[in-house]
């Protein structure tokens, strides 16, 4: 596994070749350091046996599970951020490890000029006859796909683009009988009769010649009732159990009026009727002004455990003011209940819990399994850069190394507020609360480059805190955070040394920014309290979340 994850690595960075321009000096950076410190860890520490709901925290959207025998492996949405779709593995639903990552060569994406929280949306994860299938959609980057493996920590097959399957969010049934169906979310027949119309749609797949071979027939008009003028039915999926076909999706719109929905018929082709006590799982008939509140919940799978207890992953975000989340949607594990037939994940009214009593399986952790609650790491530039560390788009040149400890950079004219594929690497935020470090040597040598660190949402709202050349004799140390394409915040001080550490501190919607040349100086701040709702989703829009990283950029040479 390991080798798998190394050889993809040097692939797709022996694809990208080198064209890096040699006359400028690159940027080093010795360590990054992340510490999350949310209050409600503190306050609740975990009881033997019991996991926190927030399975994976941070930017981990849309999630679709599989179980193999023992096995589970989860995916999720990357947009246009490279690599794509993150895979993970666990045994115990509660423990996981990012094993690869399905979009892992630049042969298989090109998000070139597009915005941010387009490219990848959600994927749902199948298994076959010994093989892993994703489906996908590549929104403004090739239309609907299905990649291939038969070992899910890669290689990953090019994209397979569906014949005649148009709109989002497609999804694989293999029934027992030997039939193959795809599902998708899609304009309705005709035209639509309201904003946020759609139906979700299906027909019969033949996945050896790659084509339809059935006319694709509408399942879901709307939503489970028509009369309410429903919206964005979406992420369907289909499972059978005992003879009956249950299609569940997510309806609502990935906002405050999120939900899954769940409908039951006799045949894959339908009709299906709603369960009378929809939706399965929402938040919106809650009041957020609680003491873990948790919101926009949808866009759910479920899985079977060997032991027959039923779960449920799906997404949702986590306000800090009852409105604004800088983390993201994230994805949360929770206990399915079956009543009259029918699977419940929580009845109407009920809040998403902090914590619960753990699945009835054998812990699993692995030296690199995902730690949950307040948690950090430091990352010393030893090896290769880890399986999540995201870039901006698709690298076309081989703009960093790792040797000796350090991260080395080589900054270039695109810039984080472009629509290029900028020198920037970053992580996910994981927490409300939390803190990013790290030391970079640096000296900008002309007027307009800059180096240090980014808290990236989208091209109109970042933060950037580090060293920029202002004048032919003036550097200085800046915190420059942009909303909306305009600058929000600026401030300056000079600063003459090549070395210094830089501390980015993040409470909620309000981040401090520190900075020392020497790790045996107290912290300096440079300026406290600054708004970050601007990293907000509710603020900048779109579906990612906030990641934080290393950035370098060199204003054109003539």
């Amino acid at each position: 596994m390991k080798l798998l994850q190394r050889l993809s690595i040097i692939f797709w960075s022996v694809i990208v070749g080198f064209g890096c321009s040699p006359e400028v000096p690159e940027v080093e950076f010795l360590y990054w350091s992340y510490e999350g410190n949310d209050p409600i860890y503190e306050q609740y520490p975990l009881e033997e046996g019991e996991y926190y709901t927030s399975i994976l925290p941070g930017f981990y959207p849309d999630p679709s599970i599989v179980r193999v025998e023992d096995d589970y492996y989860m995916v999720h949405s990357t947009f246009a951020f490279f690599p794509g779709i993150p895979i993970f593995h666990s045994k115990d639903l509660v423990n996981w490890e990012q094993i690869g990552n399905v979009i892992h060569r630049p042969s298989q994406f090109n998000p070139d000029s597009i915005g941010i929280s387009r490219g990848v949306f959600a994927p749902t994860i199948e298994y076959h006859d010994g093989v892993f299938y994703v489906l996908n959609t590549f929104v403004d980057a090739g239309g609907n796909y299905m990649v291939t493996a038969t070992n899910p920590a890669g290689p990953w097959s090019d994209p397979i683009f569906l014949d005649r399957v148009g709109g989002i969010d497609p999804s694989i049934f293999f029934d027992d009988d030997g039939k193959v169906y795809i599902l998708n979310n899609d304009a309705p027949e005709g035209e639509p009769e309201y904003p946020g119309h759609r139906a979700v749609w299906i027909r019969e797949y033949d996945i050896v010649n790659n084509r339809s071979i059935s006319e694709p027939k509408v399942l879901i008009n709307g939503g489970v009732d028509f009369s309410t003028k429903p919206i964005w039915i979406e992420g369907p999926h289909m499972m059978k159990i005992d003879g009956q076909y249950y299609l569940h999706s997510a309806e609502g719109g990935t906002s405050v009026n999120h939900s899954q929905v769940v409908l039951k018929g006799s045949h894959p082709l339908g009709p299906f009727t709603p369960f009378p006590g929809n939706p399965i799982l929402t938040q919106r008939d809650i009041p957020v002004d609680r003491e873990f509140p948790v919101e926009y919940t949808g866009h759910a799978d479920m899985v079977e455990t060997k032991h027959g207890e039923w779960w449920a992953i799906f997404l949702g975000v986590r306000p800090y003011d009852g409105r604004n989340f800088n983390t993201g949607r994230e994805t949360f594990l929770l206990p399915v209940t079956w009543e009259d037939g029918w699977p419940i994940i929580l009845k109407p009214g009920q809040e998403v819990p902090l914590k619960l009593k753990k699945p009835n399986l054998d812990e699993y952790r692995t030296e690199n399994s995902l730690a949950s609650g307040n948690f950090g790491y430091i990352e010393e530039f030893d090896g290769e850069l880890g399986l999540d560390w995201l870039f901006v788009r698709v690298p076309k040149v081989n703009w960093y190394q790792l040797s000796n400890g350090r991260l080395s950079i080589t900054p270039r004219s695109d810039a984080i507020s472009g629509l290029g594929q900028p020198s920037y690497v970053a992580k996910r935020q994981q927490h409300a609360y939390a803190q990013f470090q790290t030391e970079m040597h640096y000296t900008p040598e002309h007027v307009g480059d800059e180096a240090g660190m980014v808290a990236f949402q989208n091209r109109d709202h970042y933060i950037f805190f580090g060293l920029h050349k202002i004048s032919g004799d003036s550097q200085k140390l800046i915190l420059r955070a942009v909303r909306g394409g305009e600058i929000q915040s600026y401030s300056a001080i000079e600063y003459s040394a090549q070395e210094i550490e830089l501390k980015m501190d993040a409470e909620g919607g309000r981040y401090s920014f520190y900075y020392r040349s020497d790790q045996n100086q107290d912290w300096l701040l440079l300026e406290g309290q600054v708004d970050a709702t601007l990293l907000s989703t509710e603020v900048a829009g779109g579906f990612v979340g906030a990641v934080v990283g290393p950035y370098a950029y060199a204003s054109p040479r003539p």
